[in-house]
Order: C-alpha cells, then sequence, then structure tokens
C-alpha cells in the first residue's frame, strides 16, 4: 500500500484526479497515434452531437452537468476550431442551437473507432475482475451520494460536535 492509499478518504479527491488526468493522458495518446487532432474535454459535446443532431446551449448544460458559461464557452472554442455551428432558435431567439459542422461530422467519423476500442480496452481492463466490473456503478453511487447530501454542513457538525467515543470520553 502507497502513501496515498494509506490515507483513505482524506485524499479520494486527489486519488480520483491522479486517476483521472492518467486515464484522459492515455486517451489523448491514442487519439495522436491515429493522428486524430481531438481534445479529451471536447468528447461530452461530440458524444451528445452524435446522438441528437442539434442540441441547445440549456440542453447541453443539462446533459454534462456544467454551468452556461462552461457550455458556451466550449461551444465557443468547438466554433473557432470549425467543428460545430451554432445557429438561432426560430422558435426563441434567446436559444442557440448546436450542431456538427461539416468538418466536425468528418472528425466525427474518424472518432467513433477509438470510442469503440476505448470502451473494448476498459472493459477488458476494468472488466477483469468483480471490483473493476463494479466501478461504474460504485462511481455512479457516490455522485448520487454526494449530490444529494450537504458535505460541508456535515464536516461542519462532526468538528463542532464530535461523537465521544468510550476510548475519548
Amino acid at each position: 500500500m502507497n502513501y496515498y492509499q494509506s490515507l483513505g478518504y482524506l485524499v479520494l479527491g486527489s486519488r480520483l484526479k491522479r486517476l483521472s488526468e492518467l486515464f484522459l493522458s492515455e486517451i489523448n495518446k491514442s487519439y495522436r497515434a491515429e493522428g486524430i487532432v481531438f481534445e479529451t474535454t471536447w468528447f461530452p459535446v461530440f458524444y451528445l452531437l452524435s446522438e441528437n443532431k442539434t442540441l441547445t446551449i440549456q440542453e447541453l448544460c443539462e446533459q454534462i452537468e456544467v454551468s452556461h458559461p462552461a457550455a458556451s464557452q466550449l461551444v465557443t472554442n468547438l466554433k473557432n476550431k470549425g467543428l460545430v455551428i451554432s445557429t438561432t432558435s426560430a422558435e426563441d431567439a434567446r436559444k442557440q442551437l448546436v450542431t456538427l459542422s461539416e468538418e466536425g461530422k468528418a472528425l466525427l467519423e474518424r472518432i467513433i473507432p477509438v470510442w469503440d476500442a476505448i470502451t473494448a480496452t476498459m472493459e477488458e481492463v476494468a472488466g477483469a475482475s468483480e471490483e473493476g466490473s463494479a466501478i461504474l456503478a460504485t462511481l455512479t453511487k457516490l455522485e448520487t451520494t454526494f449530490k444529494s447530501i450537504d458535505i460541508v454542513k456535515n464536516i461542519q457538525h462532526k468538528i463542532h460536535h464530535p461523537v465521544k467515543s468510550p476510548s475519548n470520553a
């Protein structure tokens, strides 16, 4: 057991971040190895647009669970790269409709085999054991729990109202 592992929940966020950075770095290398210029941060928008030809920025926000400014910034970045087009909704001028451009669609066609290979590889690597198979369900459970409770409030309560155990009473 390494130092990080020995600290348990105190470094859960750090361990998840390190794992995420390692995973995303490997995925970015996979894109580059295939000669594909694609950033992992673009994935949620590309994937959603591959399933829904057009989405509003608000729909993107709701689906990928980011703020409106964050989604707008991502869309602007993709527009600047020529990968998406945004138009004003005919029904509601406040809504921006986002679609893949022709260049974005061509890139998507090159990316889909990489996504399939990523899925297959991760099913082999993570799904090879019972614990690995459970990781996605466990992450979903943690995300749901973290959204449903006020962690700061719970921590503050434990700081100011510690439970007295028989050993420190």
